[in-house]
């Protein structure tokens, strides 16, 4: 699924609005943005493709929801993949809400400036083999974090155990 392949990509953009500064009391004290902050906004949005990850939540929804209406009514199985589709369909206008709350949160994080900046250097060569390259990395960083985690583990539970053997002998 493209939403589970492109979560770590999400993950790591978000972690880095986070770090520099996404939460500072100076990032929300701003009023209003203003409309040139918020197209700084969308610029870097696309460029880093952080809506990607996105482009499969309706689609998933409409199948979960046709499985679950057709399991209840088998019957009616071809007019609910037909309600389905339309009703999805015209769900698809209320995509543009999750990409302005993406808009502004990136407009809140940023001045108009940096996202001036990050765009320009998202747009270069660089700029997009790191978009491209982040989530390999995220998988990457995850799993290797797992393994390192389990080995720690289980060399601390040996560790303990030879330790409280130790003292359980004294």
């Amino acid at each position: 699924m493209k939403l589970v392949n492109m979560f770590p990509r999400a993950a790591v953009l978000g972690a880095a609005m986070m770090a520099t500064g996404f939460l500072s009391t100076g990032a929300f004290a701003q009023d209003a943005i203003s409309e040139s902050h918020l197209a700084a906004a969308r610029k870097v949005a696309a460029a880093t493709r952080v809506l990607e990850p996105f482009d499969d939540i309706l689609p998933l929804l409409a199948e979960q929801t046709r499985t679950a209406f057709i399991q209840s009514d088998p019957t009616r199985a071809e007019e609910i993949i037909d309600v389905t589709q339309n009703v999805a369909l015209e769900l698809a206008s209320k995509r543009a809400e999750l990409n302005n709350k993406v808009y502004n949160a990136w407009a809140e994080a940023f001045t108009e400036d940096e996202l001036n900046q990050l765009a320009d250097f998202y747009s270069t060569d660089l700029g997009q083999k790191l978009t491209q390259t982040i989530p390999n990395i995220t998988v990457f960083s995850v799993n290797a974090a797992r393994e390192w985690q389990d080995m720690i583990s289980t060399e601390m539970v040996t560790m303990v155990q030879e330790e409280l053997a130790k003292k359980q002998a004294q």
